[in-house]
């Protein structure tokens, strides 16, 4: 075995050197054993911060942009190729390892800890405007996943090259023990981004804390164990570097709750009500000031305009309730506006909703705004507010225990949605249907995304539901359920699409027994049905939950 201060024999590989020449070990102020400690313990605290970037960017980019497995591909695929750039450019540092890795730390925590609140500044900003600036949110996107990539790739070499200076060992067991630390501080980030710093500390204020930390032990590391490897201006750069590096980071956490409101503002306006993050999504209430009606975004996203809420509701709900509906099921709904379509309707005695966010339901009922919109439909006894995995109910509800079932879901282009839109959770719905039950979906907008909508109709017929189209034009253009507020008029369709599904296909129309709907009537109806009918695709593949389609 060589000593840390023996020549290596003629013929033995090339070592692990630093800035006191190709042999000389570091000159640490504790044993190398626990020097070796201290290095494989940074490795782990750096692994899990690098996780806590990557996720960090993945959440914010879905929630901002939408299309979660886009982002999450976008964002992993362009980080792990700039690693492998920042792992070639680490080779020029390796004579200079421990200032490297130090000034490399800094680095990434002041851009890894500022990339959430600087990505969610370009989408608040100039996320409405034309032209480079509505694709500003994605370019920034890709430009934080390279620059933390090559960040992150740069540190294994350096780590490599310090731990071998504490104390020389075979390189294949110094790759391991450094990849062993390397895997489970990754582990540990990746429990901790959604367990913990996204549930208690929100995405701004838990990255900034991630990239405190990251800069903390970067600093601690290199100034603390290899402190005598640096020169007195190296020390003194490095220790300024990391300070302000901590005091940015500092400043920006003391601002976070400003800089948020003032990002709301800037997506959603000036009349932001009320805004708050359940367990499964954020909730912004606008309106209700100087007479503009409320409006209801989820995760960014419009779902309620009041102004145009009622044509939307009305045309989901009323054609399915023409028939028997002494039992309905509501998919969706948290809102409680189609619960008080389905409420208007004489005969019928049980209303269950399975919502899969409890607080939007909580605010449906308490808001003021909000409650009187729904009509208090959370008040009324036949109301059952049912939560949790929509398969999963659905596998426990027994046969035909429904009349109606309406689906008031988003898009099914968005990622969260898709599997409520195949072929399997379909089948799951024909069971649970009455024999002469039906089925009303939402299935977007036809103009805008025909084949989404199309391959909804697909996958109906080959779960044995073959449906009937119709659509319904929006008051106000822009305004639809399921398009973000910053790039609305850019983006949003124009009207909601539906299809209306049966073991037969049934024609819509409007129960003459029911209260007159407000925006709807059967004329309307009939003119909605033939002019969806004009867009068919025919011949789509229905989605599956193998092979969506959407």
């Amino acid at each position: 075995m060589i000593e840390p201060h023996a020549p290596a024999p003629p013929g033995s590989p090339p070592s692990w050197g630093g800035p006191c020449g190709p042999e000389a070990p570091a000159r640490l102020p504790v044993r190398p054993a626990v020097g070796r400690f201290l290095v494989l313990a940074g490795v782990f605290v750096c692994a899990a911060c690098g996780l806590v970037y990557e996720l960090e960017l993945v959440a914010l980019a879905s929630y901002l942009i939408g299309d979660s497995v886009t982002q999450a591909s976008v964002v992993l695929s362009v980080m792990v190729f700039a690693m492998g750039l920042g792992s070639l450019a680490a080779k020029r540092l390796r004579g200079l390892a421990a200032a490297g890795f130090g000034a490399l730390e800094a680095a990434l925590a002041l851009v890894g800890g500022s990339s959430a609140m600087l990505l969610y500044a370009v989408f608040a900003w100039t996320g409405g405007w034309g032209g480079l600036w509505a694709d500003g949110p994605r370019i920034l996107l890709v430009a934080f996943s390279l620059a933390i990539g090559v960040l992150i790739g740069a540190e294994v070499p350096l780590l490599m090259e310090l731990i071998q200076r504490v104390r020389r060992q075979d390189p294949g067991g110094a790759v391991a023990d450094l990849f062993a630390a390397d895997y489970v501080g990754a582990l540990v980030g990746g429990l901790a981004f959604p367990f913990v710093l996204l549930p208690f500390l929100g995405q701004l204020t838990g990255a900034l804390l991630t990239g405190t930390v990251n800069a903390v032990v970067g600093a601690a590391l290199v100034l603390g164990l290899f402190r005598r490897d640096l020169t007195r201006r190296a020390r003194w750069l490095l220790l300024t570097a990391n300070a302000v590096v901590l005091a940015l980071l500092a400043t920006a956490t003391v601002l976070a709750d400003d800089f948020e409101r003032a990002a709301r503002h800037a997506v959603y306006g000036q009349d932001v009500r009320v805004a708050v993050r359940t367990d499964v999504q954020e909730v912004v209430l606008t309106g209700e000031t100087d007479g503009r009606p409320l409006d209801l975004f989820l995760d960014g996203r419009l779902r309620v305009r009041g102004s145009d809420e009622r044509r939307y509701h009305e045309a989901l709900v009323h054609p399915a309730m023409s028939g028997p509906h002494t039992r309905v099921l509501i998919l969706g709904g948290g809102d409680g506006l189609a619960a008080r379509e389905v409420l208007r309707h004489p005969g019928t005695d049980r209303v269950d909703l399975l919502e899969a966010d409890p607080g939007l339901a909580r605010l449906a009922r308490h808001d003021p705004g909000l409650s009187a919109l729904n009509e208090h439909a959370f008040g009324d006894a036949r109301v059952h507010l049912l939560t949790g995995d929509a398969f999963h109910r659905l596998r426990s509800t027994p046969s035909a225990t429904y009349d109606v079932v309406i689906s008031d879901l988003p898009d099914p282009g968005l990622t969260a949605s898709t599997k409520l839109y195949s072929q399997e959770f379909y089948g799951l719905l024909r069971r649970v249907l009455a024999p002469d039950g039906r089925l009303a979906v939402h299935a977007g907008p036809v103009p805008a995304r025909p084949r989404a909508f199309w391959t909804v109709d697909a996958t109906l017929r080959a779960a044995g539901l073959p449906a009937t189209a119709y659509r319904v034009a929006a008051r106000h253009p822009g305004s639809a359920p399921g398009t973000g507020r910053a790039a609305a008029d850019l983006r949003a369709p124009g009207s909601w699409g539906f299809l209306l599904a049966a073991r037969t296909a049934p024609a819509p129309r409007l129960d003459p027994a029911a209260p007159r709907p407000h925006t709807l009537t059967p004329d309307a109806l009939a003119r909605d049905a033939r002019a969806a009918a004009r867009t068919r695709i025919a011949g789509l593949p229905p989605s599956t939950l193998p092979h969506p389609r959407y």
